[in-house]
């Protein structure tokens, strides 16, 4: 079962002053079924830029995608487990089902190896995951963050417990 996170949002009331607006669990929990283990939350998303703070509709309420709108962004939880649980997983299927078949580097051995059209800011929440790209990996532990720039890259959890980040996805020119 996914770590869930509690969510709440602010906005505001009919008389325009700052209200809370939701709070409770995150609804909008995807578990990747060809990739055990691998769960995505996503607890917000904006589609325009600068983004639109009027409302109260949940703007997270919508099917689990791994890109934001271009000029949009997403706010997201990911759990990964460690790698023995998901090597050997059905890449192709894991990325379809959130609209990215694209994505996947099919030719590699490595099923999370891909690339996006965003800069994500990743922030080790728990645990322990290695980020690997083209030239090299690097260990990144609770606390530290990763800029990711659009580049191919993947993710392994080599020891026994899972890893949770936060991710904010935010649409970018794709690179070459």
């Amino acid at each position: 079962m996914p770590h869930r996170i509690r969510r709440v949002v602010t906005g505001h009331d009919a008389q325009n002053r700052s209200t809370f607006i939701m709070d409770g669990l995150a609804p909008n929990v995807k578990e990747m079924a060809s990739m055990p283990g691998v769960a995505l939350t996503d607890l917000w998303e904006t589609r325009t830029a600068p983004a639109d703070n009027t409302g109260t509709a949940d703007a997270a309420e919508r099917p689990v995608r791994l890109e934001p709108p271009s000029v949009g962004s997403i706010l997201r939880i990911v759990e990964f487990p460690p790698d023995t649980m998901w090597k050997g997983a059905d890449a192709a299927k894991a990325f379809e089902s959130i609209g990215a078949g694209h994505a996947p580097d099919l030719a590699s051995g490595d099923p999370m190896r891909h690339k996006t059209a965003t800069i994500d800011y990743i922030i080790v929440l728990k645990g322990e995951i290695y980020a690997i790209l083209d030239t090299g990996e690097t260990l990144l532990k609770a606390g530290d963050i990763l800029v990711q720039r659009g580049t191919m890259h993947s993710w392994s959890v080599r020891g026994n417990e899972p890893c949770i980040v936060a991710a904010v996805l935010i649409g970018a020119a794709p690179h070459p």
